[in-house]
């Protein structure tokens, strides 16, 4: 159903108007079924509607479903495939704790983005991950610059760019200068196990979403800087969805015999970078340590 737009000066003058309306709200308990009573007759239905949309704090939108809405506003490549082509960066605190958790001496206070805020640890596995905790300054394998693993090298509060071509998406990200490529060509991963920081990623596409099967890591990352951590069994799906052209809901489920009890997801938005300009810069990590050699 199409609606009448205003201009922001017809909407003040709809809203002045709709002010001097004598209002009286019944049953309020059935707040989507109420009926507002009003006494002003000159103005037409459609200016009536938008006039108590901004008494209301609403907004009318295309009665279309969401989904449709959101389908037809993401941008798209050549072949009809979701575009992901672009600068992105996640704001959150995970890269500190992927749990919820308070604010401390240089650590915002996050609200975690693990569903249920739970990860089923083994028994063992849950004290080797309070003794990461307790030696996080020292243990955490992004303290010496090492790959931060996947998922967590898509939450690191640094930017990335995604390259996307038919066969494959590729993903340059500013952190150490590390880079995955997404091949979505049908091919599978490697025979035996491969000890990767990133692991292999496989990829095809589910609908307008893009899953990425990976596998072959090693254990020396974690999830985040409070010590939780993997072994070198971790299997991730990601699933990348665009929700509009400048938001990627990421999601991944995580599996490893050897940790966990069974498997669990975490989620998050990513957002597009949009200023003018924007590229990616260096961030080197270990060669900090070398400035007072080599300034």
């Amino acid at each position: 159903m199409s609606r009448t737009l205003l201009s922001a000066r017809e909407h003040f003058a709809v809203y002045h108007r709709a002010a001097m309306f004598d209002f009286a709200i019944t049953d309020k308990e059935r707040f989507p079924t109420m009926r507002i009573q009003y006494t002003l007759h000159r103005l037409s239905k459609v200016t009536l509607a938008t006039a108590i949309a901004v008494l209301l704090g609403t907004t009318f939108i295309s009665a279309l479903p969401a989904q449709t809405v959101a389908a037809s506003t993401i941008p798209r490549t050549a072949d009809g495939k979701p575009d992901f082509a672009g600068f992105w960066q996640t704001f959150t605190t995970a890269n500190w704790n992927i749990l919820a958790h308070k604010a401390e001496k240089g650590v915002p206070g996050g609200l975690g983005i693990v569903e249920g805020d739970e990860i089923p640890y083994q028994p063992w596995a849950l004290k080797q991950q309070q003794e990461n905790f307790k030696n996080r300054a020292t243990l955490d394998p992004e303290v010496k610059s090492y790959f931060p693993g996947v998922p967590r090298i898509n939450y690191t509060p640094f930017p990335f760019q995604i390259l996307q071509t038919p066969k494959k998406l590729v993903i340059l990200y500013e952190y150490v200068h590390a880079n995955r490529q997404l091949r979505f060509d049908g091919t599978e991963h490697p025979k035996g196990h491969i000890d990767w920081w990133l692991g292999d990623s496989r990829a095809h596409w589910d609908g307008d979403t893009l899953v990425v099967d990976v596998t072959d890591f090693n254990d020396q990352t974690w999830f985040d800087h409070a010590g939780n951590f993997h072994s070198d069994q971790l299997h991730v799906v990601e699933r990348y969805t665009l929700l509009d052209a400048d938001h990627i809901n990421y999601e991944a489920t995580i599996e490893d015999p050897k940790v966990f009890t069974k498997p669990w997801k975490l989620s998050l938005v990513t957002y597009r970078h949009k200023e003018k300009n924007f590229q990616l810069l260096d961030y080197e990590g270990y060669a900090f340590d070398y400035e007072k050699y080599y300034p």
